[in-house]
């Protein structure tokens, strides 16, 4: 099981530097070059098992939080032209956060559980 987990941090490294790579032309780029670059950090972290509890647990309050606070008021999907772009926008932002706040939630559960067993 902890090959499964290193191999899901070094996967999720990967996922979040290429969400970072693919913000060049976003208007709020720096805020999302932050927001993915501290979520790649810990997923490095935790593939080589330096992340620690309270950072994950901090991260999955920030990053849910903020996904609560980016939801759109109306939910249209992310698919551009099935409704209002800025809608949209805000919800392809907030699934982003919601990732990453359901993947620093693993990975703090996953730390605490396993330093207990140790």
């Amino acid at each position: 099981m902890k090959v499964f987990f290193k191999i899901l941090g070094f996967v999720f490294t990967a996922l979040f530097v290429y969400a970072i790579a693919v913000q060049y032309n976003d208007p709020d780029a720096v805020k999302w070059y932050v927001i993915y670059g501290l979520a790649a950090l810990a997923s490095l972290l935790f593939a080589l098992d330096k992340l620690k509890f309270l950072w994950a647990a901090f991260l999955f309050g920030f990053y849910i939080g903020f996904a609560i606070f980016v939801w759109p008021e109306k939910f249209e999907g992310v698919t551009i032209g099935e409704g209002d772009i800025v809608n949209i926008e805000r919800g392809r932002e907030a699934l982003g956060l919601l990732i990453a706040s359901g993947l620093m939630l693993v990975y703090a559960l996953r730390i605490r559980y396993s330093s207990k067993s140790s």
